[in-house]
This record gives structure tokens, C-alpha cells and sequence, in this order.
């Protein structure tokens, strides 16, 4: 698969995604098995303690894991995945998530990924397993390849 497939089918999963939007999302980088993606943390995204609210920086790695997991062309879904929060984030910090596949199989595959601050410190890690349909996202008919996405011969 190549990075303009996997950029198409992001772009066409940007273009329906409202909850990116209000996040502020901005996919920088694409590509089979990877993505990142960066955000600015709003005040109206703190939580009672005055520190981002974990949905948040979690939505960032999830979207993040979403734009990899699906960048290979067919449809891909979480079936399981977790946070962890080392360290707090505050309004006015620009996270940086980046995602990666770690390991993969025609039907299941593992990524993690690493949430970073304006200072490259850690602040989130994120592991999830994606589900890999056999349908194709649209950009993927357009792109085209369809054999070589499904793995036919």
C-alpha cells in the first residue's frame, strides 16, 4: 500500500469527523500502519482540577490510532485499547500524538501510541487492537488496488 492511499482514506475520514473538528485536530502525517496528529488544549477542555480532562488528550490518541489502523484501505475498528496519564496537561499546550502499528495480521492489528507536549515530555501512552473489516473505504475503490488491499491473489 502506498502513503497516497493512506492519505486518501484519512482525508475522506476527516471530512465526516465533527469530533475532530471541535478537538481542533491536525493530521500532519499519514501513512500505512501510522499517523500523527496534534491539537492546542482549550480552557473549556480542563476538567474540575483545573488539569485537561483525560477524554481529551484519549480522543487525541484514539483519533490518532484511527487515522493508522484504517490508512491500510479497508475499515478497521477498535475492539480494545487503554490510557495511561504520566504526566498533566494544561490549557494552552499543543499535544502531539504519534501513532504506529506495532504489529499486524490480516484480520487483527496492535498500535500504540505517544502523546507529547510542547516539551516532548510524555504525557499520554495508548495501546490499542484494531478489528480489520473487509470493506473498503471509498477512497481505497478510488485509489484503487482492491486485491492487493484484501490480500487476494
Amino acid at each position: 500500500m502506498s502513503d497516497d492511499l493512506a492519505r486518501a482514506v484519512v482525508d475522506g475520514m476527516v471530512a465526516r469527523d465533527a469530533f475532530s473538528a471541535w478537538l481542533g485536530l491536525d493530521v500532519s502525517g499519514v501513512g500505512e500502519g501510522r499517523a500523527t496528529c496534534a491539537m492546542l488544549v482549550r480552557p473549556d477542555m480542563l476538567n474540575g482540577f483545573g488539569v485537561c480532562h483525560g477524554g481529551v488528550t484519549f480522543a487525541l490518541a484514539d483519533s490518532a490510532f484511527a487515522f493508522a489502523c484504517n490508512g491500510q484501505g479497508r475499515v478497521a475498528m477498535s475492539i480494545e485499547n487503554g490510557m495511561t496519564y504520566p504526566a498533566p496537561v494544561h490549557a494552552g499546550d499543543r499535544l502531539v500524538a504519534v501513532a504506529e502499528e506495532e504489529r499486524a495480521s490480516r484480520r487483527i492489528g496492535f498500535y500504540r501510541v505517544v502523546v507529547r507536549n510542547q516539551e516532548d515530555a510524555v504525557v499520554g501512552l495508548f495501546h490499542g487492537t484494531a478489528y480489520r473489516t473487509d470493506r473498503l473505504h471509498p477512497a481505497a475503490e478510488r485509489v484503487g488496488g482492491t486485491h492487493a488491499i484484501l490480500g487476494e491473489q
